[in-house]
């Protein structure tokens, strides 16, 4: 079945980086397109980047600039590399796929941004 696994996040001081993971299994990892989600306490879950199977990409307005989203088609893993953190990114991960037009979902990991 299709598993997604993300890792990386934690506690970070305003102007710092982070980096998070997503380990996939299930899928045809170089054929699918793949993107971070985040919700935050009390809204919805909004994109925050996409990448699609050729390498290319698409920000959030919220996070151009400072974060970039990649793929490593050897190790079947999407990354997020966040810098210049701003309290607004607290929230919670969530890597995404579809397959066969169904979307799966990893547990999510938190990201804090505090002082």
């Amino acid at each position: 079945q299709v598993q997604l696994v993300e890792s990386g996040g934690g506690l970070v001081q305003p102007g710092g980086s982070l980096r998070l993971s997503c380990a996939t299994s299930g899928i045809i990892f170089s054929a699918n397109a793949m993107s971070w989600y985040r919700q935050a306490p009390g809204t919805e879950r909004e994109l925050v980047a996409v990448i699609s199977s050729s390498g290319n990409t698409i920000y959030a307005a919220s996070v151009k600039g400072r974060f970039t989203i990649s793929r490593d088609n050897i190790k079947n893993t999407v990354n997020l590399q966040m810098n210049s953190l701003k309290s607004e990114d607290t929230a919670v991960y969530y890597c995404n796929t579809r397959r066969n037009g169904v979307a799966y979902w990893g547990q999510g990991t938190q990201v804090t941004v505090s002082s």
